[in-house]
């Protein structure tokens, strides 16, 4: 029975990681093919909201690069 379980639980962890890494690759190339000029709207909009705002949080080593 506990092999049973382990086997459910390793066919589960496989099935919803390989569903999450598909989804990140078919949405990286959907935005790459058919983006066009929108391609990077919701960064920008981020980027003009946070325009005056003061920087926090040390030197900036770990901040994710956008584009």
């Amino acid at each position: 029975m506990i092999s049973y379980a382990i086997d459910v639980l390793l066919v589960a962890t496989f099935v919803i990681g390989i569903t999450a890494i598909i989804g990140v690759f078919l949405n990286t190339i959907g935005e790459k093919v058919f983006g066009r000029k929108d391609r990077s709207k919701f960064v920008d909009k981020s980027a003009e909201m946070q325009a005056g705002w003061k920087r926090v949080g040390g030197k900036g080593i770990y901040r994710k690069k956008t584009y």
